[in-house]
């Protein structure tokens, strides 16, 4: 008979292999779950009461809407966003427009007809409109040439009022992105526009999210408006420019904007946004800073260096332009302005005489040059009176509340070249410029090396 033999480990300790294999297993767990709790407590400790639970829109996997994020190693809540109570926001929101008169006639705008879109004015021109202090003054503000869309998307932007959420897309260039975390309140009290041109339209025909035939196009929350891009701009980029900064016109009746870069994806409700961001601080408008600069001339370098504009040439006057006409580099003496560069994706206003007019200017100055909006953004904000009220937040509020993905890397339908241009090298080069410029250029490197 054989002998009985007994141990006092359990059989499953008795491999190695198995309780190692565990162990990584409920390492990898913990880790996963440890992650995923601390990229978003800050989102959990600020969401709202009563967002939807149901998804807005189902794509078709063809489109791959969410492919080609890009990843961040922000610090997840080095500057946390505070955000209200969900009801109390739309509470406050409603009782803000009521009581609010229309902000449509602070500010005149110019009339006539023009070969362009914005008159093409000349640089003496443009900076005349600088000092705002007689409310009788018509301001140049875009649409000297009618904006081609149709009058049934022309109707349903003006009954748009409260908050409106505005986004472009020209040349296939970006997918639409529905919006996350919204209050069951939310749809009736803001509007979604998305603008398009015919090059995007085929686009989503291609995928089945539109059809052609019909009158009106409608993908998940966002209504989409077709752009006739042949009667504006031959730059697609310049076309994004009329919706971004023009937002104030195209919608009349609204109070309150955010646009957000169609690369983005919100994932905060924008009813909250607005109250936290612009509201709360009594701000006309609120923008991110920068992630990397500080000053304009480093906006400018990199643009030439990333061949982000085709004519270097252009961006030294362009700069130059600036410099003659003061400048300066960002300081402490230039605070509460935070920056001279903001990350210009997401911009939350507040319409008004400031917003109003700020929008009015930039949009001037990049008809003028190119449609690199950080370029001008400074010499605008610095010299218009009156003065912006301005909340330049955090990359780590901005990281927050949106998603980034990377643009459409292909496409269904044939793209158009937005320009069919070579870069055009500066002659002299960028770094040899004018006298005051090249002082900037030092203040800039001397601060560098401290």
């Amino acid at each position: 008979m054989g002998k009985l033999i007994t141990t006092s480990k359990p059989l499953i300790l008795q491999s190695k292999l198995l309780c190692f294999s565990l162990l990584y297993l409920f390492t990898t767990l913990f880790l996963a779950l440890y992650t995923t709790l601390s990229q978003s407590k800050c989102l959990f400790r600020s969401s709202p009461l009563d967002p939807l639970q149901k998804s807005l829109f189902s794509y078709p996997s063809s489109y791959g809407e969410h492919k080609y994020a890009v990843s961040t190693t922000r610090s997840t809540c080095s500057s946390p966003v505070f955000f209200s109570d969900y009801w109390d926001v739309v509470k406050e929101i409603s009782n803000f427009n009521k009581n609010s008169l229309s902000s449509s006639g602070v500010l005149r705008y110019m009339q006539g007809n023009a070969n362009t879109f914005g008159g093409n004015l000349s640089t003496l021109a443009r900076f005349s409109y600088f000092d705002h202090q007689n409310d009788t003054t018509e301001v140049p503000c875009g649409f000297l040439k009618k904006f081609p869309i149709s009058g049934s998307d022309r109707i349903a932007m003006e009954k748009c009022g409260n908050v409106v959420v505005v986004s472009a897309i020209f040349n296939d260039h970006d997918k639409i992105r529905q919006p996350r975390g919204l209050g069951s309140k939310t749809p009736e009290d803001s509007c979604f526009f998305m603008f398009v041109d015919d090059v995007t339209l085929k686009g989503l025909e291609h995928h089945g999210l539109i059809s052609m035939k019909s009158r009106e196009y409608k993908v998940g929350v966002w209504r989409i408006v077709k752009v006739v891009k042949e009667d504006l701009y031959e730059n697609p980029a310049m076309n994004g420019i009329i919706p971004k900064y023009l937002v104030h016109r195209l919608f009349p009746n609204s109070q309150f904007s955010i646009w957000i870069d169609a690369k983005l994806q919100l994932i905060v409700d924008p009813l909250l946004l607005i109250h936290s961001l612009v509201i709360s601080e009594d701000v006309d408008m609120a923008i991110s800073k920068h992630p990397f600069y500080v000053h304009t001339m480093e906006e400018a370098m990199a643009t030439a260096r990333w061949k982000k504009w085709w004519d270097v040439n252009a961006l030294k006057v362009q700069m130059e332009t600036y410099c003659e006409n003061g400048l300066q580099p960002w300081s402490p003496d230039k605070q509460p302005y935070a920056s001279d560069v903001p990350d210009s994706a997401l911009i939350l206003r507040r319409h008004g005489l400031g917003s109003n007019l700020f929008s009015c200017l930039m949009f001037n100055e990049m008809e003028a040059f190119n449609p690199r909006d950080q370029l001008p953004f400074a010499f605008v904000r610095d010299h218009m009176k009156p003065k912006l009220k301005l909340n330049m937040f955090e990359v780590e509020v901005f990281e927050q509340v949106t998603v980034e993905y990377r643009h459409n890397l292909k496409s269904s339908v044939k793209k158009v070249s937005s320009s069919g241009r070579r870069t055009k090298r500066a002659v002299p080069d960028l770094l040899f410029v004018n006298n005051r410029c090249q002082k900037y250029l030092s203040t800039v490197w001397g601060e560098s090396n401290d």
